[in-house]
């Protein structure tokens, strides 16, 4: 994981949790030859900090799941079960579909049109090899579902899971057609929001995201969380 320094004078402990949560996030974690354990030393150094501020941020993403402070033995980054991934998609269903819902209702034209500008704009990077500008902004578009609910206390809700879900959705799109269909559910989506068709548009949302789900459970192994490497 590489870092860039930081700017002492602004806020340093809030800045330096800023910068690790979202390098940690950029991790991709559930790949098998992805290094998880942090050298402290290393993290000071590429944020031109000392310890103390760098230790006071990475007890904070302990709190917050992301790394676990091991003593006498290190730093690491936090790899979720097999069965927290999967109770997370499900929660993240269920807060999508309520957005989808709500955005029926609230969403005005010129937002929902500008989801369908973001999907389009988009959709032909789903089939290239590099899948990354792809999963960027697959991720985009669950985000602005839950920004066009107008229910501010919902997406902060899915902001959490969110940065949990983030390297999960990005293996998961590399894998067989997950992509392409992906695009295709998107495109739905949409039509049953700008439709105003709250039913639909809680169905489709949630399906697609329990698709996500069914993925999971029936082609991700187990994985050693303790060592943070795969079987």
């Amino acid at each position: 994981m590489k870092l860039q320094a930081i700017d002492a004078s602004v806020t340093l402990k809030d800045h330096v949790y800023q910068r690790l949560r979202e390098a940690i996030i950029d991790l991709n974690i559930y790949q098998d030859d992805t290094v998880l354990r942090l050298d402290e030393r290393s993290l000071a150094a590429q944020l031109n900090i000392s310890r103390t501020p760098l230790r006071e941020a990475l007890t904070r993403l302990q709190e917050e799941g992301f790394v676990e402070i091991r003593p006498r033995k290190g730093i690491f980054v936090c790899r979720k079960t097999r069965e927290e991934v999967l109770e997370m998609i499900v929660a993240w269903a269920a807060l999508e579909s309520m957005a989808a819902r709500l955005a029926t209702r609230v969403a005005s034209d010129a937002r929902v049109a500008g989801l369908r500008r973001h999907a389009l704009a988009h959709s032909s990077s789903s089939s290239r090899a590099d899948l990354s500008e792809y999963s960027d902004a697959n991720i985009r578009f669950h985000q602005m579902i839950l920004e066009m609910s107008g229910c501010a206390l919902l997406a902060k809700m899915a902001d959490g899971l969110f940065a949990h879900m983030y390297a999960v959705r990005r293996r998961a799109l590399e894998e067989g057609d997950r992509a392409s269909r992906s695009v295709v559910d998107h495109m739905g989506i949409i039509d049953a929001i700008e439709a105003r068709n709250a039913d639909l548009a809680a169905d489709l949302v949630r399906e697609h995201t329990m698709r996500l789900h069914d993925h999971v459970a029936a082609v991700w192994q187990r994985w050693d969380t303790a060592a943070g490497a795969a079987p």
